[in-house]
């Protein structure tokens, strides 16, 4: 399949994007503030390894931007600002300025550009709310950020960053095959 076809081509092809229902049960049931903890590693090691991350805000690095994976009973909200990350269980998630909802593995892809962020709009595969010109310039900031998520992350594994970046690598172009 090409980034051409519609979201909802993507969405009703064999979901490649689907989070296995075992790993979903476990990040639903396990307590928000490990998942916190977690979340804030990741968040800063992505901070250390893209330093420049949100020079490109301006004044939008005021704004209050939310994540929301559909399927999962997260939301995370980001405040460039501070820098900060805080997820929370859905139902308590604060209003944020800017927000997307989508599959995880389709915000993933976004996150490293291996997607097209208008196309999937425009598909309403992802939901975009709130300061379109924030979310705009978010976008802007993350393209120029070259991520590479196993790679970006494999250090996280200590000795294993070689094999968990391998893993991590299949991983990924399994659940995003068809989409490039």
């Amino acid at each position: 399949m090409k980034l051409d076809r519609t979201g909802e081509d993507l969405l009703n092809q064999k979901r490649p994007m689907d989070i296995p229902r075992p790993l979903v049960f476990a990040v639903n049931t396990t307590p928000l503030p490990i998942v916190q903890k977690i979340v804030d590693a990741v968040f800063r090691r992505a901070l250390r390894q893209h330093p420049n991350l949100f020079d490109r805000l301006g004044s939008y690095a005021e704004k209050r931007f939310g994540f929301s994976p559909t399927g999962l009973d997260l939301a995370f909200e980001i405040h460039p600002a501070t820098p900060s990350i805080s997820v929370y269980r859905k139902r308590q998630a604060p209003d944020t300025d800017a927000a997307v909802t989508g599959p995880l593995v389709m915000l993933l892809a976004l996150l490293e550009g291996r997607i097209d962020g208008d196309a999937m709009f425009f598909s309403r595969s992802l939901s975009v709310t709130g300061d379109m010109e924030a979310m705009l310039a978010l976008r802007n900031a993350l393209d120029d950020c070259g991520f590479d998520l196993p790679k970006d992350l494999a250090g996280l594994a200590g000795p294993f960053a070689v094999p968990f970046q391998e893993l991590a690598n299949r991983v990924r172009s399994r659940a995003l095959e068809g989409l490039a």
